[in-house]
């Protein structure tokens, strides 16, 4: 059985915008090591290797990026988008940071158009684009809002998903891998890796295994009459003779976490959307996930009030790993997995060697990586 890893980086939100010079010198040697990867081991590899958080910080690093800078997940995207080509590399990147991720679903059409994809796939792409992107904004409530995301499709139709989110409150960010080879459902452990340098001691986990009974039943009160549900959740913020709703919803210091936990009830609660919930009829969490308008409030609140209705309590676990990109020699925080690493190494190391560029270029490049590795170890 194959075990999907969490990885973790230390990844402080910088600002500003990497110069030109450098992006050029990136671009020129991402397309050296992508082609060489590809040629060799196909495209369906390439996107697993970049869904490793092992090897994509590696290739951070050897592509001159800040390893431990949140800029490395949008720059190193950014540049493998126009390094990459669908007609001679047979994999694409679509969407991207800010403003540019609302065009994944233009840009997933563009190039199914070139790999000769049905219609019918093109929409299935672009679904899955949008529910990636609703489970990490929505399903998993740790404090950070998306503002990347990139769509990553090979002309198999396999695709990966890299996005990242931001927190403000402690100028954090945190990157989420999907892969399809490893998403067997999108709403039960469905990431191959979530990234970042902060654990919340709570933060709401609807996609993890613990949780199932909770969508469950969350999924039975969507299907209730609003009028019902609305009574149900009036009653449950101020039961007679019982603690209120916001009695019970966890304590935490952390202002963030106040704002996140926070439900006026039933202030909160969009009622059209649970109406349209209610006309849909779900049969299941995903197919509750995709009801527009469905945001943290309306997941948060079905998910308190099932387990007051239902007693089913919801996973209150982050789903980060705490560590950095590769652990500690001594075991602090997370012990060193040497093989994922060295793998990573190698496979960039003879990409390097590989690639039609100048020694100075490959001589600069291996420094770099040599950089990634720690000093204490056989690596």
């Amino acid at each position: 059985m194959n075990m999907c890893r969490t990885g973790v980086a230390n990844l402080p939100l910088h600002g500003g915008k990497a110069p030109s010079w450098l992006t050029g010198r990136m671009r020129k040697l991402a397309k050296e090591i992508a082609s060489i990867m590809i040629e060799e081991q196909g495209t369906d590899k390439f996107i697993a290797r970049l869904s490793d958080p092992y090897w994509f910080q590696a290739f951070g690093c050897v592509l001159a990026y800040d390893w431990h800078s949140s800029g490395v997940t949008t720059v190193v995207t950014g540049i493998l988008k126009s390094a990459l080509s669908p007609e001679e590399h047979g994999v694409a990147v679509c969407g991207g940071k800010g403003k540019t991720s609302r065009k994944t679903p233009s840009d997933i059409a563009a190039v199914g158009q070139k790999f000769g994809f049905s219609q019918q796939s093109i929409d299935d792409l672009t679904y899955t684009s949008r529910i990636t992107a609703k489970v990490d904004n929505t399903a998993i409530q740790a404090g950070y809002q998306l503002y990347h995301h990139a769509f990553l499709v090979t002309k198999n139709e396999k695709w990966a998903v890299i996005q990242q989110g931001m927190s403000d409150q402690d100028q954090s960010a945190r990157r989420y891998h999907w892969l399809s080879e490893n998403t067997k459902c999108f709403v039960e452990e469905p990431h191959n890796a979530i990234v970042g340098n902060v654990k919340r001691e709570r933060a709401l986990n609807m996609v993890a295994k613990q949780s199932d009974a909770a969508r469950k039943a969350s999924v039975d009160l969507s299907k209730e009459p609003t009028r019902k549900l609305m009574n149900l959740i009036q009653s449950a913020a101020k039961p007679l003779n019982q603690a209120s709703l916001q009695d019970w919803l966890p304590k935490t210091s952390d202002l963030w976490q106040q704002t996140l936990t926070t439900l006026n009830m039933p202030r909160n609660i969009n009622w059209d959307t649970l109406a349209r919930a209610y006309e849909f009829q779900p049969s299941n969490y995903e197919e509750l996930l995709s009801v527009k308008g469905v945001g943290p409030a309306t997941v948060r609140g079905l998910a308190l009030v099932a387990e007051l209705v239902y007693g089913e309590e919801p996973c209150w676990e982050d789903p980060v790993k705490f560590s950095f990109a590769y652990g500690g020699k001594d075991g602090v925080p997370f012990p060193v997995d040497c093989k994922a690493m060295d793998e990573s190494i190698e496979i960039l190391r003879d990409s390097v060697q590989q690639a039609k560029i100048g020694e100075k270029e490959k001589l600069q490049s291996l420094k770099r990586l040599r950089r990634y590795v720690p000093k204490d170890t056989n690596s």
